[in-house]
Order: C-alpha cells, then sequence, then structure tokens
C-alpha cells in the first residue's frame, strides 16, 4: 500500500507563501491523480488542487491564481506552492491518491483512496 507524507507547513502572515511537499513511498501504476485537500475542525474535508498523469490540473475558485499543485516524479513528491495566502487558508492540509482523472467532478475525498496525516498551516498575523 502506498504511503504519503506531507511537510512543509507552518505559520505566516497574511499575504506570505507557503510551499507544501507530499513524498509518496513507490510509484503506483494505478494512480491517476494527486490531490490536495484541506480540513478544519467541524468543516468538512476540501479539495483544493488535484493534477493527473495526462496533466490535467483543477483549482477551485477559492484558491485559483494564489495555489500551484507541482510533481517530481524522480523523486516521488508532490508539490503545492501557496502564495498570497489568507486568513481562510488556515487548514489542516492533506495530500492524497486517486484512480481517477483530475476534475472538478472528481476533486472530492471519496474519489481519493490513499491519504497522508496532514501538515497544519496557520495564517495570522
Amino acid at each position: 500500500q502506498v504511503h504519503l507524507m506531507e511537510s512543509g507547513g507552518g505559520s505566516v502572515q497574511p499575504g506570505g507563501s507557503l510551499k507544501l511537499s507530499c513524498a509518496v513511498s513507490e510509484y503506483d501504476h494505478e494512480r491517476y491523480s494527486m490531490g490536495w485537500f484541506r480540513q478544519i475542525p467541524g468543516r468538512e474535508r476540501e479539495g483544493v488542487a488535484c493534477f493527473d498523469n495526462f496533466g490535467n490540473t483543477y483549482y477551485p475558485e477559492s484558491v485559483e491564481g494564489r495555489f500551484t499543485v507541482t510533481i517530481d516524479n524522480a523523486r516521488n513528491t508532490v508539490y503545492l506552492q501557496m502564495d498570497r495566502l489568507k486568513p481562510e487558508d488556515t487548514a489542516m492540509y492533506y495530500c492524497a491518491t486517486a484512480k481517477a482523472l483530475c476534475y472538478r467532478e472528481t476533486l472530492t475525498r471519496s474519489t481519493f483512496t490513499s491519504w497522508g496525516q496532514g501538515t497544519q498551516v496557520t495564517v495570522s498575523g
């Protein structure tokens, strides 16, 4: 079973940037998409980005233009660059994999099957 581990979270002032990393333990030929999600206590887990093997990407309106997902296949690592951060971006961030292509309709918790433990991002100032 593939294992994922996020890192790079922390505290930052509004307007600042963070880059999250997600190390994937092994190549999975059935993994078509990588996704990033976030969750605050008492709220549903929200998808913020996905990237698939065909180069498709999707970002919801809440983060489009500020967040960018990239992948380094040589290192089996996926990144989430977050710029112009806002207090409402504060959450636990998770990476995940899915056997589905990346579209608005597939960026849901139920589509993604393998998850990391999360890394906390706090935006305040």
